[in-house]
């Protein structure tokens, strides 16, 4: 089966100034930390071999790039390269799985793709590869206990160590969400009924495919499930993300930003602290970016009487 993109979608005759050298021949450096659009284009370029030597791995790494920051046409096209198997191997699940997450923002030709490619029994999560840049070196991840811990926290502690990575995140954040949450309290019941670990109300576990949220392993999958979600969804952004832990993903998309609870932005402000950092690593783009309209909210104009203590609980 082969398949073309719709007419128009390339310009390939324009070269972004800011990611090209004194002949037009591209920064790789400058590529990787480029815009969705920019890398997008330039991803196309090294696709046909338009003003470049034909490169598809690095046309896929840098759709990739775009693709995992919600651009929609980078998502078609990570879909349309396995679809064909165009420098990859053919994959139909995998193809399936991008054009999933372009149609579920409206793309029509994506649309039309995924009937074609997809197959309930092979569902799969879109991945790929994206580019690295050697430059730039992030302040590593940190969690510090506040004393020597028991043994029921140090079984915590290996096992969200070795659980954490497999679904792409930090230990160190799930940590500092725990001590939070729980302060390792596997069997902590809050008021509003937050059960567990990581204090999973029964929607949420029942979400995440929780059945005993006293169970650790249990209770620390659905946890772990969740955050991934929220960091997919907020596209890294770690105090919108915990913001959605603490207050419900619809409550920050409604603020466009830390919502105004003295609650949610004390907790917010506890776990940065601890996890020392605001960019989580990305994670797989098990869900569209969150359709934020407006720009965060400057907290110095949020009037005091909307700080109050009380907030929706996730």
């Amino acid at each position: 089966m082969k398949l073309r993109r719709y007419p128009g979608f390339w310009v390939l005759g324009l070269c972004a100034a800011s990611a090209c050298g004194a002949e037009g021949n591209p920064d790789w450096i400058k590529l990787v930390r480029e815009t969705p659009a920019v890398q997008t284009e330039w991803a196309a370029r090294y696709e046909h071999g338009e003003g470049v030597i034909q490169d598809f791995a690095r046309a896929m790494r840098l759709y990739c790039a775009a693709a995992r920051r919600g651009h929609v046409a980078a998502q078609y096209q990570l879909g349309w390269m396995y679809a064909n198997g165009r420098g990859v191997t053919r994959d139909d699940a995998q193809a399936a799985a991008w054009f999933r997450l372009a149609a579920a923002r409206g793309d029509v030709p994506a649309q039309r793709m995924l009937d074609l490619t997809n197959d309930p029994t092979k569902t799969v999560r879109a991945s790929c590869q994206e580019p690295v840049d050697p430059t730039r070196q992030p302040a590593p991840a940190r969690w510090v206990r506040s004393g020597p811990p028991a043994p029921e926290q140090a079984k915590i502690e290996a096992l969200v160590r070795r659980m954490a990575p497999d679904y792409g995140l930090q230990p160190a954040l799930v940590l500092a969400v725990i001590e939070a949450e729980s302060n390792f309290d596997s069997q902590a019941l809050s008021p509003k009924n937050a059960q567990g670990l990581m204090q999973l109300i029964p929607g949420t576990a029942e979400r995440f495919g929780v059945r005993d949220p006293y169970d650790p392993v249990q209770n620390l999958r659905g946890g772990m499930a969740y955050l991934r979600w929220l960091l997919a969804y907020f596209q890294g952004d770690v105090r919108l993300t915990l913001a959605g832990y603490n207050a419900g993903e619809g409550t920050v998309v409604r603020y466009g930003d830390v919502p105004p609870y003295a609650e949610t932005r004390a907790y917010v402000d506890r776990i940065t602290r601890a996890y020392g950092q605001l960019k989580h690593p990305p994670v797989a783009p098990v869900t569209p970016p969150a359709p934020l309209k407006r720009p965060p909210a400057d907290s110095a104009s949020v009037p005091a009487a909307l700080l109050v203590a009380t907030r929706p609980r996730r």
